[in-house]
């Protein structure tokens, strides 16, 4: 018997979570919907450890769901933040080529970026850049002015408040930790006892693929932690980045390169890098778990993956290990950086889905399997492209739940 009765539960109460909770509830009133997340507090593993960055869409092939749905939630997010209150900067970012082989690249940034209806794109001289990033050095830039920054633990706080105002519930510290059918409903075993519910929606994110095996789906893809590690600048340092430099990225891979971002409540990062993280939520180079450990170890995917950029992985290893050579990379954009400028900062784990060909799945992934709809693939630029994910995710539950009929 179960000791409470729901019509939607949402596993996950990171920003897509929210989001969808927050659209659900606006658009079924009636529907008692809660939100179970496992932690203490909401937006607490990658919403609440990212740079904060709204990305305009720059770098997503155009048609695929990651640019449809960035570009619109660039722009809904910024009228998110004015209409709430939420602070919110529009900085600028550019994009250097430090070497005569990424100016090509340039170029095709500023064709995707053009085909995603971008505004603003604009291809700099090094003399043109230096007017916008005075200490950056570089051949060539491309210049998104409308690149933004914002806080996204408060924003998810928002939706929060915004889907309980319209009578969902949500419950913190409640993991979900098994399901079982009882006739037409499902029954959610959690740490804070079981709930009934018709349908459940899965955003666990770094666990997503663990809930859907528990619930008895086979994703065709597991979830692989990447932890990007972060330098602060010294505030005496600050002035050196005036927005948000990147660099070119290497288009074989989803991580973006080390670069400069400036914080909204102040502050300056560099980073990150790209590590396999030991523990899906392992923030600390020591944290560890053996079953996470062994479950990407023995996972198929994650070797033919290494075995094809083993030298990439090296790499990045070194420079998580190595200070200067940390410190080398960011000179690539930034030359008076100095190790003496960079303290130790945060830290994020990214949810990377791996298929067992060691494909990384680069576009967002949604399966629905009965009563069910699993939320499997939704990296950056998923905090961006919240608002519009909730809404395709709501429809989607809509078309597939049937709900327009109940």
């Amino acid at each position: 018997m179960a000791d409470e009765r729901y019509d939607i539960v949402v596993i996950g109460g990171g920003i897509v979570g929210l989001s969808v909770a927050m659209e659900m509830t606006r658009r079924f009133p009636q529907l008692l919907l809660l939100v179970a997340e496992k932690e203490a507090a909401l937006a607490s593993h990658q919403t609440g450890h990212n740079s904060g960055v709204i990305h305009s869409g720059v770098y997503y092939k155009p048609g695929s769901v990651k640019a449809r749905t960035c570009v619109a939630g660039a722009g809904a997010m910024v009228e998110f933040c004015q209409q709430h209150g939420v602070p919110f900067e529009v900085c600028g970012k550019v994009i250097v080529a430090t070497a005569e082989a990424e100016l090509p690249r340039l170029q095709e940034l500023l064709q995707r970026g053009q085909a995603n209806g971008i505004s603003g794109l604009r291809l700099l001289s090094p003399e043109e850049l230096r007017a916008i990033e005075p200490h950056c050095r570089a051949l060539g830039a491309l210049h998104v002015p409308t690149t933004a920054i914002t806080d996204y633990v408060v924003v998810s706080r928002k939706y929060a408040d915004l889907a309980t105002s319209r009578g969902a519930q949500v419950r913190t510290a409640c993991e979900v930790v098994g399901f079982r059918r009882d006739g037409t409903c499902t029954i959610l075993e959690t740490t804070q006892g079981s709930f009934a519910t018709r349908y459940v929606i899965n955003c666990a994110g770094l666990q997503s693929d663990k809930i859907s095996r528990i619930a008895g789906g086979k994703p065709e893809f597991q979830i692989v932690p990447f932890r990007g590690e972060y330098y602060d600048l010294i505030a005496e340092r600050h002035g050196l980045v005036r927005g948000l430099i990147y660099p070119v990225p290497d288009p074989r891979f989803p991580f973006l390169g080390v670069h400069f971002t400036r914080r909204i409540h102040g502050g300056v990062d560099a980073g990150p890098n790209a590590v396999l993280a030991f523990k899906r939520e392992g923030y600390k180079k020591g944290d560890f778990s053996l079953r996470d450990t062994l479950d990407a170890l023995t996972y198929p995917g994650l070797w033919r993956m290494a075995a094809k950029y083993w030298r990439s992985g090296l790499d990045e290893s070194y420079r998580a290990s190595s200070k200067a050579a940390f410190v080398k990379a960011l000179q690539r954009l930034v030359p008076e950086i100095q190790a003496s400028d960079l303290v130790p900062g945060g830290s994020g784990v990214r949810a990377q889905a791996l298929q067992r060909d060691g494909t990384m799945v680069d576009d967002f992934q949604f399966t629905c399997a009965g009563n069910m709809l699993h939320v499997g693939n939704v990296p950056s630029p998923a905090a961006t492209a919240s608002i519009p994910i909730g809404r395709a995710i709501v429809d989607m539950a809509q078309e597939h739940f049937g709900l327009g009929a109940n």
